[in-house]
């Protein structure tokens, strides 16, 4: 493929069309007024027109190139604009976040590390969904949501899953419930005579429970009832004598805080939380610095409710 007229081209033609000087566009450019000359030869070559009348005081451009002024301009303007907005994109001086969590992660997570991220990049447009285990990983997978932050619930193999929190399983009920009475630690076996709200299978509290069904405190003839989000739950354990089990950061999110919680032992549970990412897919710079403020924030916070910081999320 031969010589096409470029940027560079282009540079040169509105240089010397502003300046009506070979010298004084060529100290612009910083270029021997030779080489700019050239590149004008070759630029009216390759456009089949004469652009400039040369005289012995001044360069004027000829009646065939007045309009190609204007045009030259805006095109190396908006080429300007572009790159820079670009460049301001991975500086993360602009762009868009997409975030998909688990709402028991939101306040004691994501919300300090979004709000130490905004006082640096302001511009940034930040969007978060508030979704279930089940919801967040699908977007994460469909590339509707750049990362997810969750307990793993299908392991998808196109997905990639960097545990960062472990957060223990409680008991949660009403503080006038009788296990509030209960001295020492509590266990499994303890919740077995009480009435048990259970969070349904397509929740990824729910679906982790159902991998220790031995534990589930769902026997013995007691009753059971269910419901598919911590909105829901809330309301059925508003009806009193009745229990649940939750990890610690979702017992201690909203209204759930209200009631009581207690860790549960004889096992010790704890829910895995990860940075669920699309495996073999290159982050945004703007991405890139959300992740790295969310980690920062996750090293740098006191662990609250018994929350463990997973050493391997930082090696």
């Amino acid at each position: 493929m031969g010589t096409q007229i470029s940027l560079r081209h282009l540079r040169c033609f509105a240089a010397v069309a502003r300046t009506g000087s070979f010298t004084l566009a060529a100290q612009q450019l910083f270029k021997t007024q030779s080489s700019l000359t050239a590149t004008i030869k070759q630029l009216e070559d390759l456009a089949g027109v004469q652009l400039f009348d040369r005289t012995t005081r001044r360069v004027e451009l000829t009646k065939d190139a007045m309009w190609f002024q204007e045009v030259a301009e805006r095109i190396i303007r908006d080429f300007d604009n572009a790159v820079s907005d670009l460049q301001a994109t991975a500086r993360s001086e602009h762009g868009n976040i997409k975030i998909s969590v688990v709402p028991s992660m939101m306040p004691h997570i994501l919300a300090p590390a979004l709000e130490a991220f905004r006082k640096s990049y302001p511009d940034v447009k930040i969007s978060v969904r508030d979704e279930g285990s089940e919801k967040t990983e699908r977007a994460v997978l469909e590339g509707t949501t750049d990362f997810g932050l969750s307990s793993p619930l299908n392991h998808f193999a196109d997905l990639d899953y960097r545990p960062v929190l472990a957060d223990p399983f409680g008991a949660v009920f009403p503080k006038d419930h009788p296990l509030a009475s209960h001295k020492g630690d509590l266990t499994w076996a303890d919740l077995r005579d009480h009435n048990y709200v259970a969070l349904t299978k397509d929740t990824g509290i729910g679906a982790l429970i159902r991998h220790f069904p031995d534990l589930e405190p769902k026997h013995r003839g007691t009753e059971v009832d269910y419901a598919s989000s911590t909105t829901s739950l809330y309301a059925l354990l508003k009806l009193g004598d009745r229990i649940t089990v939750l990890p610690s950061l979702a017992a201690h999110t909203g209204q759930m805080a209200e009631f009581e919680f207690r860790e549960l032992h004889e096992p010790k549970i704890e829910r895995e939380v990860c940075i669920i990412t699309r495996h073999m897919r290159s982050s945004s710079p703007t991405t890139r610095r959300v992740l790295e403020m969310l980690m920062k924030t996750i090293r740098e916070t006191k662990p609250v409710h018994g929350v463990r910081i997973l050493d391997a999320a930082f090696a």
